[in-house]
């Protein structure tokens, strides 16, 4: 995967003509927990100077430029992230960026990193090109626990009903670091978030737990079940209850 990550970052310094102050990567990748199938590769590149219009159409569609140049890697679609000016990035407006995304890429000016990202980026992000040192500190506590306040809402709002992709059962992963970061002011893995809560027992029902390790540890062979589609559309019951248990862990604001 990394020899893939390096060509990709010096195809989007080829692009911006060579004005890449650095990129990092963060989340699975560099916690040690990626899985093919299921999981993304996080990144952020920040460039020296305003990225124009030309450069921005150029960036857009590289992940799929990269994929029909090399059909068989397996990883260029799994990038995701953001390509941004670095001074625009440390202020948090932008003037214009490229964003890629699980459902699609676009040129904007609105990003808003999460308080999860920027902590994982700030304490754990791992620099592949160009410069070493991360910008910004990593998020106040307070501004981990509105994270997960937001996340919780987000659950509520949106895991009343599941389906059957995979990504259904990582609401209780989701959920079990939420609870974490609540109690340790820290950023774990999501598959090590799940083993954690298990060693704690911080679920009455553990099963619908231990089955979504499974599935995020060997995604590959579970994603064409007929079994496991049937479980996952149901699961919307079971998420509502792991939320319950996080409702109970969020403190007073």
């Amino acid at each position: 995967m990394f020899p893939t990550v390096k060509k990709m970052m010096s195809e989007i310094d080829a692009r911006v003509d060579g004005s890449v102050y650095g990129v990092w990567i963060y989340g699975s990748t560099v916690l040690k927990d990626f899985q093919l199938g299921w999981s993304d590769i996080d990144f952020v590149a920040l460039v020296n100077g305003p990225i124009s219009e030309d450069q921005a159409k150029k960036l857009l569609m590289l992940r799929q430029d990269m994929l029909r140049a090399e059909p068989d890697n397996p990883y260029f679609r799994s990038f995701e992230g953001v390509i941004a000016n670095a001074s625009e990035y440390r202020s948090q407006s932008f003037r214009r960026l490229v964003y890629w995304g699980t459902s699609g890429q676009k040129i904007t000016d609105r990003y808003v990193p999460d308080a999860f990202s920027l902590f994982e980026l700030a304490k754990y992000g791992m620099p592949v090109y160009g410069n070493n040192e991360w910008i910004l500190p990593a998020p106040a506590k307070e501004e981990l626990v509105s994270a997960v306040y937001r996340h919780y809402d987000t659950i509520r709002n949106y895991a009343v009903q599941t389906d059957e992709s995979l990504y259904s059962c990582g609401w209780l992963l989701d959920i079990a670091r939420c609870i974490y970061t609540l109690r340790y002011d820290d950023v774990i893995s999501k598959t090590q978030a799940g083993i954690w809560a298990l060693e704690k027992h911080i679920f009455p029902d553990e099963s619908p737990l231990r089955k979504t390790i499974e599935i995020r540890q060997h995604p590959l062979a579970f994603k064409d079940r007929e079994d496991i589609k049937l479980w996952l559309k149901e699961l919307g019951p079971v998420v509502q209850a792991y939320a319950d248990v996080l409702e109970h862990e969020l403190p007073d604001v």
